[in-house]
């Protein structure tokens, strides 16, 4: 048998997934302005060439949470060049349609709307930049997806308990069972995985037999205590977790040894920002599945623009020059300008033999100037560097150690000379900033009425979304509920006045009511601008549709015929009709609805270290779990299997099934793990006991 033919037969679904796309960032730039258009550009030729079944997008499609009308228009454009055509869509979808794509009045999937001529399907979920917002919990994806091009999922409508039902896909043998959970605040994510909110649901028939991939949008490095994901939050049960949010570029995917499961983070596509995590050459996946078994070919982005990022600590240039050296800044501007010459000139050797790669890098030289240096104009220094680098304003970024003083209670004498940080710190958000000032403020200046999350979210809506009156209205809200406190208490004296306003704020920290306290200030505002009149039809609200209990309700499917008269698609392939043996669901697949989940696992549990772990009620047929991961950046020719599969009855989603451990002696569970070069087959691998 062929290599193509191994690769690419009926029962394997091919599947490109790339994440924050970031499409739109610095379009009004004069050099960077098409970077993320380009690049959005040859990541759909690349599906259209590979012939994938559908593309996963991990979130953050676009920069703006308001894309403009180029940005819009450009992102419809490619779209409907790279997914419409005649080619067969090989797969079916199992699930209730209204339950997974539930933000809008056509719910079911794009490829099988009759109007539509979808060759291939995407799949997305939003991310924190594109994330829903206004009354209506709308984003950029729910417009994409009402024009039939993209299909949005993973949304959900609740800030209290949060059922990620999965989108049941078949083709030929192969189930894949694909979940996702779009952008939502990190610290209120991981206040509800701690509190058993998060419950993924799962199909009540073979549950071994399904392949479960996940695809999520949140913080994966720790920035803070909450302030981020941890791995094992997620169910043991996944696969494959595809990570977006994170920028770096790391598509091979590594097994998370007490989950069992294994981590994708394909990275952005664009540098946002001249960090050194942006500096990894930028990938795609091609990600193949069949049956249990996984292989990921990481595929090179050559659109991208070049990024270099170097440091240089002048302390350690002591046999060049020192502090007191006479004319030391000229001699420090001179070594910076030999470093940014071998960025530029390594550059120049990379680019070679690549006609699509912008002719311009993107430097950055990071001077670590403490000591007692003193910095040089840098506006004077671009000056010589801007026909040759894209960013020419702030190629040198100057930063300086302090000392940190610290309350350490020892015996032993403590050289605080020795305890420095960074001066400059990068990608810190607003309301991390708000809470690292308050808590490092004195105890005369630190808030006593308001919270530091609530200020610093209402910081966040005005700068981010421009809502002029957020800070005014929480300010105000909050006196209002702090006064009645105060009058039902019938409290009298100064002191203990200030004594229960410190107690009532406590009491609300990082609570549903300190969320529901910012949501209402954040209406109110948005009252206050539609009283005066100064909202625009095309204007977004604030952030308060995300915190909505409400969800939106789904219109009835038309139940007229599928056919097009002459034009009858039933040879297609795309799993719209059934033979009368074959249980046919009602209408677009509706009528099956997801079961309610049982409970969760706790925080205990989360964390607790076990390295095998066993499913009860498993199959007792011997399976062949592995992944493969393909280093090398040649494409691999394929050929699309055009043949449709057999559409079987649809399964319904269920609760949790319990989980015992296991002695290690026993059958490891989770996917087996093959780093060989073994092109013919890549799905090959060592027999073992089946997942339970």
């Amino acid at each position: 048998m062929s290599s193509e033919n191994t690769l690419d037969d009926e029962d394997t679904f091919k599947i490109l997934i790339s994440t924050d796309i970031h499409l739109g960032y610095l379009e009004k730039d004069a050099i960077r302005g098409n970077d993320s258009y380009n690049t959005l550009d040859e990541i759909l030729e690349c599906a259209k060439k590979n012939q994938v079944d559908f593309i996963l997008l991990g979130g953050d499609l676009f920069h703006e949470n308001k894309p403009s009308r180029r940005c819009l228009h450009s992102c419809i454009s490619m779209l409907r060049k790279y997914c419409m055509g005649d080619s067969p869509v090989t797969f079916n979808i199992l699930s209730d349609q209204t339950v997974n794509f539930n933000t809008t009045q056509f719910p079911w999937v794009n490829y099988q709307d009759e109007n539509l001529n979808i060759s291939i399907p995407v799949f997305s979920i939003h991310g924190n930049h594109d994330d829903p917002t206004g009354a209506e919990g709308l984003c950029a994806l729910d417009l994409l997806s009402a024009s039939g091009l993209v299909n949005h999922f993973g949304h959900s409508h609740s800030v209290e308990r949060i059922e990620i039902s999965p989108i049941l896909l078949q083709k030929g043998s192969t189930k894949l069972a694909l979940y996702g959970l779009g952008s939502i605040p990190d610290e209120r994510l991981y206040r509800m995985f701690v509190n058993n909110q998060v419950t993924m649901l799962r199909p009540k028939e073979d549950q071994d037999e399904w392949f479960n991939l996940f695809a999520i949008h949140q913080n994966r490095s720790k920035h803070g205590p909450t302030n981020y994901i941890p791995e094992q939050f997620l169910d043991d049960f996944i696969d494959l977790v595809v990570w977006g949010h994170e920028h770096e570029c790391l598509i091979a995917p590594t097994r998370n040894e007490q989950q069992l499961f294994y981590v994708t983070q394909p990275g952005s596509s664009v540098a946002t920002s001249l960090s050194p995590g942006e500096a990894a050459k930028k990938h795609i996946g091609l990600l193949r599945v069949k049956g249990r078994k996984m292989n990921l070919q990481k595929i090179p982005l050559k659109t991208v623009r070049q990024f270099f990022i170097q440091d240089v600590v002048l302390a350690d240039y002591e046999d060049l020059f020192t502090p007191d050296t006479p004319q030391v800044v000229k001699k420090v501007e001179n070594l910076c300008y030999a470093k940014v010459s071998e960025m530029l000139e390594e550059a120049e050797r990379e680019r070679l033999g690549c006609p699509l790669t912008p002719e311009k890098p993107l430097i950055r030289l990071r001077v670590d100037y403490s000591g007692g240096f003193e910095t040089f104009n840098t506006s004077r220094f671009s000056q010589k560097f801007v026909d040759r680098v894209a960013n020419p304003k702030d190629i040198i970024h100057f930063l300086r150690k302090r000392e940190q003083k610290e309350n350490i209670k020892d015996e032993f004498n403590v050289d605080y000379s020795k305890l420095v940080k960074p001066a400059a710190v990068e990608g810190l958000r607003v309301e991390d900033l708000v809470k690292q000032y308050f808590e490092a403020a004195e105890q005369k200046v630190q808030l006593s009425l308001l919270t530091e999350q609530g200020m610093g979210k209402a910081i966040q809506e005005f700068v981010d979304k421009d809502e002029k009156d957020a800070i005014e209205e929480l300010i105000t809200y909050q006196l209002e509920k702090t006064q009645r406190h105060l009058q039902s208490r019938a409290v009298s004296t100064e002191q203990d006045i200030d004594a229960e306003i410190q107690k009532f704020r406590d009491s609300k920290k990082n609570t549903t009511e300190e969320e529901n306290d910012i949501r209402e200030a954040i209406s109110r505002a948005r009252a206050h601008r539609l009283e005066r009149g100064d909202l625009d039809l095309s204007d977004e609200p604030a952030d308060v549709a995300m915190d909505s209990d409400e969800g939106s309700v789904a219109l009835p499917a038309p139940t007229r015929g599928r056919g097009r008269g002459g034009r009858a698609r039933g040879g297609r392939g795309r799993g719209r009709g059934a033979t009368a043996a074959e249980p046919k669901p009602a209408g677009r697949g509706r009528s099956q609805k997801s079961a309610p989940a049982s409970q969760s696992r706790s925080i205990f549990q989360a964390f607790q270290a076990s390295s095998q772990r066993s499913r009860v009620g498993g199959s007792s047929s011997s399976a062949i779990d592995e992944v493969i991961i393909d280093d090398s950046d040649e494409d691999i020719p394929v050929m699309k299997a055009t043949r449709p599969p057999s559409r079987p009855s649809v399964t319904s989603t269920s609760s949790f099934p319990k989980y015992s451990s296991q002695s290690q002696s026993q059958t490891s569970r989770g996917v087996a793990f093959d780093d060989s070069d073994e092109e013919d087959n890549p799905f090959k691998g060592h027999s073992r006991g089946s997942r339970r």
